[in-house]
């Protein structure tokens, strides 16, 4: 079956300071995920999912849904607060998202293919995408997922902490661990995250991290849906506002259930993305550079 793409878009960027997904990065009204519209569809993916939330449906729909509709089978997902099994009790003042395990939870219906997985926010690179999608459709064994991994130091912002699945990778190219990260950021050249009691632990530059580019199986769900329902019971019972399921988490309790195994396919190209409004101006510089290197094309970005 031909592999589909998921893009979760459902955040709205509260460090950000507005709805960053639809925020222009060249001049001629291009957003971030165009780019990535263009690479997934010139490598293959014609079947685009997009999760979002009813809030931001209409300018999202304006300013991109409509558009990828005339060429390519779009369908959406929302991700809200409510959209949990019936029995599921939601926190009297819980606002924020579920999570990233959550959203792709969320797509549950509308997927029976292989699917690839990205941020709306986040730059991937045209190689990523054909790596990712070459890799599904050559998978036989419908327990073995794909992740394109990145250097860590390459990833971070100078502008504050990020979240980061941190991973430890075999010899023969599978993912060990990984482990999500909710405070990392560079620090004197060094990359750190902070922990839960204030210490500060630096990090290899070079290892490799999760930037939510996966590639799944049907059976992703199944793990997902019992995944949340003890996280329901369990981790939100503890902290009720705040708490998140996600989607490293579950790839890692997978793993250590030998329920799958994922194989790592490190990226030929750079990542780079919109944490903070201060990214801005590289994502803009790094867009002009592709363009005069010939990745794209000077000018709108054909069909998309």
């Amino acid at each position: 079956m031909t592999p589909s793409l998921v893009i979760m878009a459902a955040g709205m960027g509260s460090r950000y300071g507005g709805l960053k997904q639809i925020d222009p990065v060249d001049k001629e009204g291009h957003i971030l995920i165009d780019f990535s519209l263009y690479d997934a569809i010139n490598a293959g993916f014609h079947k685009i999912v997009f999760v979002i939330k009813k809030e931001i449906e209409k300018d999202f729909k304006e300013k991109i849904g409509e558009r990828i509709e005339k060429i390519a089978d779009v369908r959406y997902v929302y991700q809200e607060i409510d959209n949990v099994p019936d029995a599921t009790k939601i926190p009297e003042k819980r606002t924020k998202p579920w999570g990233t395990g959550h959203a792709i939870l969320c797509c549950e219906n509308v997927i029976n293919e292989p699917f690839a997985v990205i941020n709306a926010d986040d730059y991937y690179g045209q190689g990523a995408f054909k790596m990712i999608y070459d890799a599904l459709c050559k998978n036989t064994d419908e327990n073995e997922y794909y992740m394109v991994g990145y250097e860590l130091m390459k990833t971070l912002t100078d502008y504050g902490y990020v979240s980061r699945g941190v991973c430890k990778v075999t010899d023969n190219g599978y993912l060990k661990t990984i482990t999500e990260r909710t405070k990392i950021e560079k620090k004197d050249g060094r990359a750190v995250y902070t922990e839960s009691d204030g210490n500060l632990v630096e990090l290899p530059s070079d290892i490799t991290v999760s930037m939510n580019l996966w590639g799944f199986t049907p059976t992703v769900f199944k793990g997902l849906s019992e995944g949340f329902e003890r996280f329901m019971n369990e981790e939100v019972t503890v902290n009720p506002e705040k708490a998140e399921f996600f989607l490293p988490s579950e790839v890692q309790r997978k793993l250590l259930a030998k329920e799958a195994s994922v194989k790592v396919l490190k990226s030929p190209d750079e990542w780079f993305g919109v944490t903070y409004k201060e990214d801005k101006p590289r994502v803009i510089k790094a867009i002009e550079d592709l363009k005069k290197a010939g990745a794209y094309p000077e000018g709108r970005l054909n069909n998309i």
